[in-house]
C-alpha cells in the first residue's frame, strides 16, 4: 500500500503541477477571447436552449443531454470537493473556483460543439466525444484511441471510487451504516440503471438531477437567509483571502489558486472532455446550440451548487477542523487522512438547524448519495461511448459488458479504501484526460469557432440556425452532411 500511495502521489505531482493549474486558466481565457466571451454575450441563449429540442430514436433532448452532463458535473466535487478546496486553500479558493468556472464555460462550449459537429450514429444511437473529434480533425485514429483508453481507465476504473467513497463516508457519518453495505446497495442500484442502456440513463438523469439540485439549493438558500447579515462579511473574507490581503489567510494565495482551480475542474469538468459525450447525443439542428447549453451547465455546477456548499461551510465555520483552534488556523500542512470531508458540510447544516437532531448529517448524506450516484451513471455512459468508438460488432458488446463489471467493482472498492487514496486515484484519472483533451483543443478548435459565427449570423437573419458543414468548409462532419440532405 505504501508503494501505491507513493506512485499515485508521484503521478499527481506530474499531472497537477503549475503548468496544469495556470495553463487551464490561460487556455480558458484564450477561448473566451476567441469566442468574444460568448459565455456572457449569449447567456440568454444558453439557458433558453436547454429547454428546446426534441428527443428521437437515435438521440436525446437538449435537456436530457444537459441532465446527463450535469449528473457527471454535479457530484462529490460540489460537496466534498468544495470542502477540501476551502480546507487546503482557505476561503479564497472559492473565488478561484468562480474564476475557473467563468472562463471554463468557454472551454465547455468548444469541446461540446466539436462533439456535436463530429458525432456519429452507431447502433442506432448518436455517439461522440473527444476521441471522435480528435480522429476526424487530425485524421490520426491512434490519437483518438489514446484518448479513449485514457478516458475509459479514468471513468471506469480510477474515478468511480471517489464518488462511492464519498457516499459511504457520508452515510456512515449520518446513519452508522458500514461502508461495505452502502457499497453493495450502491452497485446493485447502479447495475439496474446501466444494464438498461442509454435511454434509461437519460430518463433517470432528467428526473434525479433537477430534484437533487433544487432540494440542495433550497436548504442552502434557507441557511443563507438565516445568516443574511453575515453575507457581506463572508464574501469579503473570500475576496481578501483570494488576493492575500486577509490577516489569517494572507500567505495562502498560492494554495487558494491551486486548490480552487483543481477542485473547480474536478467539479465542473470543463476541459476534461466528459461533458462532450452527452452533448453529442442531443438532437439539435445546430452544434453551437448544445455547445452553449453545456457552457450553462458549468455555471449551474460551480456558480450555484459549489457556492451553496461554500457559503454553508463559511457561515458555520465548520472548515475549522482542529480542536481548540481559532478561525482559519487549520491549514499548515496536509490534513489527517481519517477526516471525512463531507463532514464539513454535514456539520454546517447540523449547526444551522440545531433543534432538528442531526438533520444536516442525514440531508447531506442523501444529497451526496444522489449527486454521486448520478455521476456514476454518467461515468458509465462516457465509458460506453469510448468503448463504442474503439470496437465494432461482437467485440464492442463484449467490451461494454466487461467495462460494466470493472466500473461496478471499482465503485465497490472505493467504498472501503481511504478517502485520501480515493481522491488521489480520481485526480490521476482527471489529470490524464484534461491534459490530452485541452492540448488537442488548441490545435483543432477552428470548427467550433466557425460554428459559433454561423449560429450568430443565422440568428441575426431571424432564422432558427441549421448547420451545413459543406457551406462552412468543415470536412468529415459526415452525420451533418446526411442530416442536411434529409
Amino acid at each position: 500500500m505504501g508503494f501505491l500511495n507513493d506512485f499515485v502521489g508521484w503521478a499527481n505531482n506530474i499531472l497537477w503541477g503549475p503548468v496544469m493549474i495556470y495553463g487551464i486558466l490561460i487556455v480558458g481565457l484564450f477561448f473566451s477571447i476567441l469566442t468574444k466571451f460568448a459565455q456572457v454575450r449569449l447567456i440568454g441563449d444558453m439557458f433558453k436552449l436547454m429547454f428546446k429540442g426534441e428527443k428521437s430514436e437515435a438521440g436525446v433532448s437538449s435537456f436530457q443531454a444537459l441532465s446527463i452532463a450535469l449528473s457527471g458535473r454535479v457530484g462529490t466535487g460540489n460537496i466534498v470537493g468544495t470542502a477540501t478546496a476551502i480546507a487546503f486553500g482557505g476561503p479564497g479558493a472559492v473565488f478561484w473556483m468562480w474564476v475557473t468556472a467563468f472562463i471554463g464555460a468557454s472551454t465547455a462550449y468548444m469541446e461540446s460543439t466539436l462533439a456535436q459537429i463530429y458525432k456519429e450514429k452507431k447502433d442506432g444511437q448518436y455517439r461522440g466525444g473527444p476521441a471522435f473529434y480528435i480522429e476526424k480533425t487530425t485524421g490520426i485514429r491512434a490519437l483518438g484511441v489514446i484518448f479513449a483508453i485514457a478516458m475509459i481507465i479514468s471513468v471506469a476504473f480510477l474515478m468511480p471510487g471517489v464518488q462511492a467513497n464519498a457516499i459511504a463516508g457520508a452515510v456512515d457519518n449520518a446513519f452508522g451504516i458500514e461502508p461495505w453495505v452502502t457499497g453493495l446497495v450502491t452497485i446493485l442500484l447502479l447495475a439496474v440503471i446501466i444494464f438498461g442502456g442509454v435511454k434509461r440513463i437519460a430518463n433517470a438523469a432528467q428526473i434525479l438531477v433537477p430534484f437533487m439540485a433544487l432540494a440542495y439549493l433550497l436548504v442552502a438558500a434557507i441557511i443563507i437567509i438565516m445568516n443574511i447579515t453575515a453575507v457581506p462579511e463572508v464574501f469579503a473574507l473570500i475576496f481578501r483571502s483570494a488576493f492575500a490581503t486577509d490577516a489569517v489567510f494572507g500567505g495562502m494565495i498560492g494554495s487558494a489558486i491551486f486548490w480552487g482551480v483543481k477542485r473547480a475542474i474536478y467539479s465542473n469538468e470543463a476541459g476534461q472532455g466528459t461533458g462532450a459525450h452527452p452533448a453529442a447525443a442531443a438532437e439539435v439542428s445546430h452544434p453551437a446550440k448544445q455547445g452553449l447549453v453545456q457552457a450553462a451547465s458549468v455555471y449551474i455546477d460551480t456558480i450555484l451548487v459549489c457556492t451553496a456548499t461554500a457559503l454553508m461551510i463559511l457561515f458555520m465555520g465548520t472548515y475549522n477542523v482542529h480542536e481548540g483552534s481559532q478561525d482559519g488556523a487549520l491549514i499548515e500542512a496536509k490534513m489527517d487522512e481519517t477526516i471525512t470531508y463531507s463532514g464539513f458540510t454535514q456539520a454546517a447544516v447540523n449547526d444551522a438547524f440545531p433543534s432538528l437532531n442531526n438533520f444536516g448529517s442525514g440531508f447531506v448524506a442523501i444529497s451526496l448519495f444522489l449527486f454521486a450516484f448520478t455521476t456514476l451513471m454518467a461515468y458509465y455512459y462516457i465509458a460506453e461511448t469510448n468503448v463504442s468508438y474503439m470496437f465494432n460488432g461482437s467485440a464492442r458488446r463484449i467490451g461494454i459488458l466487461l467495462m460494466k463489471f470493472v466500473l461496478l467493482a471499482s465503485a465497490f472498492y472505493g467504498t472501503v479504501k481511504t478517502s485520501d487514496l480515493a481522491w488521489a486515484f480520481g485526480d490521476v484519472g482527471l489529470g490524464l484526460t484534461v491534459w490530452i483533451n485541452v492540448i488537442m483543443l488548441l490545435f483543432i478548435m477552428k470548427p467550433a469557432l466557425i460554428a459559433l459565427k454561423d449560429y450568430e449570423q443565422q440568428k441575426k437573419e431571424g432564422k432558427d440556425p441549421v448547420f451545413d458543414p459543406k457551406k462552412l468548409g468543415i470536412k468529415n462532419a459526415d452525420f451533418w452532411e446526411t442530416y442536411k440532405k434529409d
